[in-house]
């Protein structure tokens, strides 16, 4: 099995075989705490109007993501699991739009499977992708923005690939340095409202939730999350 770790958008246009594209600072940690909350269709768009369109679409449908970080004017929820916690989400869709992660799903183009990635759900990832026992698996850390290297990402890349090949599972020390690096802005004051600092926690739980989330490309160019239960 040949691993590669990209990153940002060209990395998820570069991406072959089976795709993971991660953000774990927050979007796909958001998705994750949703379905767990009861969600029955998350479907990720890269599209404000697209986002909007769809919410009219969908009964109970319900808005989730952010801009510049801060949750999108007009929407129910932003890009923080800390919201999501606290929600029931049984039975309604969640339409989700990030700057980083939605777009990296959306520009996936040459994957041949799929899926979101997160620390929440690492494990179960790479359990996935034992099971397939795919010839290539591309890793797309995703970046803050899409634009500057993310280590939360990065160091989610390395679990799953460390955990594929059958490597130590203890990457706390790691994951508690983050504080001081890429995660130290849920800690700054100025952030509270937006970026509290227990989403920092909620999004380094590693291997909470034994499902993964395959991303499938819908007719109207969007994509839907389906959760696989590992």
């Amino acid at each position: 099995m040949n691993i590669k770790i990209l990153e940002f958008i060209e990395g998820a246009r570069k991406a072959t075989g089976l795709t993971v594209i991660i953000d774990v600072f927050r979007a796909f940690s958001v998705s994750c705490y949703a379905f767990s909350q009861g969600a029955s269709r998350i479907i990720a768009t890269n599209n404000l109007d697209e986002a909007f369109r769809l919410k009219s679409v969908y009964k109970n449908a319900l808005l989730a993501g952010e801009r510049d970080e801060k949750k999108i004017p007009g929407f129910d929820f932003g890009n923080s699991p800390t919201e999501i916690i606290l929600h029931d989400f049984s039975g309604q869709t969640v339409i989700q739009t990030t700057t980083a992660g939605t777009n990296g799903l959306l520009s996936a183009e040459n994957a041949e499977i799929l899926l979101t990635g997160s620390l929440v759900n690492a494990g179960a990832i790479a359990k996935y992708i034992q099971k397939i026992n795919p010839e290539t698996v591309s890793l797309v850390a995703m970046g803050y923005r899409a634009e500057q290297t993310a280590d939360e990402d990065i160091l989610c890349a390395h679990y799953i690939a460390n955990r594929i090949k059958g490597g130590k599972k203890d990457f706390s020390n790691k994951i508690q340095r983050l504080r001081k690096t890429s995660g130290k802005r849920f800690f700054e004051p100025e952030n509270i409202e937006f970026s509290p600092p227990s989403d920092f926690f909620l999004c380094t739980m590693t291997d909470r939730f034994d499902f993964v989330l395959r991303a499938e490309k819908r007719e109207d160019g969007n994509i839907e999350l389906i959760k696989i239960e590992i």
